[in-house]
């Protein structure tokens, strides 16, 4: 009777353990991260008898999750995924609708071309001039709007890489607490609940930075970074934290525990979209709006000196523009300063480039660490991609700097011209053929090379003393230059270039001179309407309005990247977590038919026992007689 007792009791203990098991399943049918339990029972083992053995019950050694630790990390792996392409694909979108909402700079660039068409039609036209300075105050508000705008954003980026660095750090802690309640919990069973919620933290860990995560024998769990980075080591936790840009102290880097940069090591969950946007996406998109603000500035100005104003004087600059900036590192040793100015627009790219000193001579790398070539100029000045740079003060071996030349250049883009009799609507020279001319050459193009030569307007006869010779003279007879000519050639002086069409016969002429019908003459303007087309940016095959164009269709191609990424990642995302609800998840049709079977299972134990106590009853009644 004993033995049908135990076996009986030992059923029920087992039948009540079981439904207690699937009710729990079921309580928590809607619990995020909750995995099944499983109630694990084995047959109790007794010695062999001589003749046979009869078992003596079940017993219960386990009621373990349902778990698959390879579908558990790719449901991380793959939340990180679909947490970087979801804030990937907002700050795109943000940006995009930035450039629709902040003024179409598209039009007013057309505008403001087409006001110098405006002033050449009518040159003394003191309304034209003014309604053309009003285009070019439209023009520089938009581009310093935009600016603006993607200044905030990067602030905006700034502050979002702070809060998801602290929301990581208390994930970390929460995650190394409960290893260590996990760790002193072993001796007592595995802790379902602790387990699940340490689960939960670790992919809530994923939705901010790709994870790794390795179970080690203790029962703790030791997390690292997609690169590789120690976050969390049986209950301690190596914290991240923020600090300035070793360049730029209004920027904000990532530093692990130790505080070395990892900015660039970091990918993966929303701190990785953010650092990973700031740096590919708007920080080009900065760039490339400066170059374009810098290649209007700097054409126009430039065509503008080359003109006459209403008051017979050269141009003076339309627009204004900030210097490129040269930022110090925060580890340079040395007392050098930088200063850097764009020389050559056209070699100018959106790139930004870092100066380094190595003891003895100064390299320069684009930011991608591609090499840049660099020479030293007769004032000691340095060259390369467009920019002239000066170092004053002595420099260590190891001191670098960081050079932007676009960053800053839209934000700061303004107009210094108020007075519209300074628009330079007429050629500052004119060329006149002698009347006694007999060959066919004619006055193709008079362009001013050197606005600043102090002898541009001196009077200079270009004369051809053959068919195939020329010679310049001022009037003082100097001979400024002769040789031979050949059709079509350009000929220079004075900081002039001229290009006759034809051929000139021998005995011809031509007089340079300065414009004496400046007031009517609109050569300039009509110059600086053609800048419109102009290759003015790469090497001469961009105009400033294709570089926005440009901009706007590598913006347009990220967000529209952005978006395919997300729907891609959304349903690799589902996948992952079907298989791994479909081994860890709760489902209630089989859950109530455990109940049932566990329900059958309790009752035919008690069964049991009561049958035991029935046939001790009966022996107990049969001994008394």
């Amino acid at each position: 009777m004993a033995n049908l007792l135990s076996t009986g009791i030992s059923g029920l203990n087992a039948a009540q353990v079981a439904l207690n098991t699937v009710g729990n399943n079921i309580a928590n049918a809607g619990t995020d991260g909750y995995s099944r339990e499983v109630v694990r029972q084995t047959e109790r083992v007794v010695p062999p008898s001589n003749r046979y053995t009869v078992g003596s019950g079940v017993d219960v050694v386990a009621v373990e999750r349902a778990y698959s630790s390879y579908l558990t990390s790719a449901v991380w792996s793959s939340n990180a995924n679909l947490s970087r392409a979801g804030t990937y694909n907002d700050l795109t979108a943000t940006l995009n609708s930035m450039l629709s909402a902040s003024g179409d700079l598209q039009g007013a660039l057309d505008n403001f071309y087409g006001a110098f068409d405006t002033v050449a039609n009518a040159p003394g036209d003191s309304s034209a001039r003014q309604a053309l300075l009003g285009n070019a105050s439209t023009v520089a508000s938009v581009f310093t709007t935009l600016g603006a705008q993607l200044d905030s954003q990067q602030k905006q980026i700034d502050g979002q890489v702070t809060n998801t660095v602290k929301s990581i750090n208390t994930t970390l802690d929460n995650i190394a607490d409960l290893n260590r309640k996990i760790h002193d919990s072993l001796g007592s069973g595995a802790p379902n609940a602790l387990l699940d919620q340490r689960d939960a933290l670790v992919n809530t860990l994923s939705g901010y930075l790709g994870v790794t995560a390795v179970s080690e024998s203790n029962g703790t769990l030791s997390v690292y970074s997609s690169s590789g980075q120690s976050l969390v080591s049986g209950s301690h936790a190596f914290k991240l934290s923020t600090g300035s840009d070793p360049y730029d102290t209004t920027r904000v880097s990532v530093l692990d525990s130790s505080g070395s940069d990892i900015t660039a090591r970091l990918s993966g969950g929303s701190l990785g979209a953010l650092l990973d946007y700031r740096s590919n996406v708007l920080d080009s998109a900065q760039n490339r709006l400066g170059q374009a603000a810098i290649g209007l500035a700097t054409s126009v100005n430039a065509q503008q000196g080359k003109g006459l104003d209403l008051n017979g004087q050269l141009g003076a600059p339309i627009f204004a523009l900030p210097a490129p900036q040269a930022l110090a590192a925060s580890t340079n040793a040395g007392g050098a300063t930088v200063s850097a100015q764009v020389s050559d627009v056209a070699a100018l790219t959106s790139a930004d480039y870092t100066l380094r000193y190595d003891g003895s001579a100064w390299s320069m790398t684009t930011t991608g660490g591609q090499p840049v070539a660099l020479t030293t100029n007769p004032d000691g000045t340095l060259s390369g991609a467009g920019l002239t740079l000066a170092v004053a003060g002595a420099a260590q071996a190891g001191d670098s700097f960081r050079i932007q030349p676009t960053r800053n250049a839209a934000s700061g883009l303004t107009v210094s011209l108020t007075d519209p009799s300074g628009i330079a609507a007429a050629a500052a020279l004119q060329a006149k053929a002698a009347s006694a001319n007999t060959g066919s050459g004619a006055v193709s193009s008079l362009q001013v090379t050197d606005a600043s030569n102090p002898a541009l307007f001196t009077g200079v006869t270009v004369s051809f003393p053959t068919a195939g010779s020329y010679t310049l003279t001022d009037a003082g007879g100097t001979v400024l230059g002769s040789g031979a000519y050949t059709p079509g050639q350009a000929l220079s002086a004075n900081g002039w270039s001229l290009t006759l069409s034809g051929a000139p016969a021998a005995g011809d002429s031509f007089a340079i001179s300065a414009n004496s019908n400046g007031l009517n003459d609109n050569a300039n303007a009509l110059a600086l309407a053609g800048l419109a087309d102009t290759g003015v940016l790469a090497g001469g095959s961009r105009s400033v309005i294709d570089n926005y164009t440009l901009l706007t269709t590598e913006i347009g191609n990220a967000g529209a990247q952005a978006t395919s990424n997300l729907t891609t990642q959304t349903s690799l995302h589902n996948q992952a977590m079907s298989a791994q609800q479909a081994v860890s998840g709760v489902n209630l049709d089989e859950e109530a038919a455990s109940l049932v079977k566990y329900q059958q299972a309790y009752q035919a134990s008690a069964q049991v026992i009561s049958t035991a106590q029935s046939i001790f009853s009966s022996l107990l009644a049969a001994v008394q007689r």
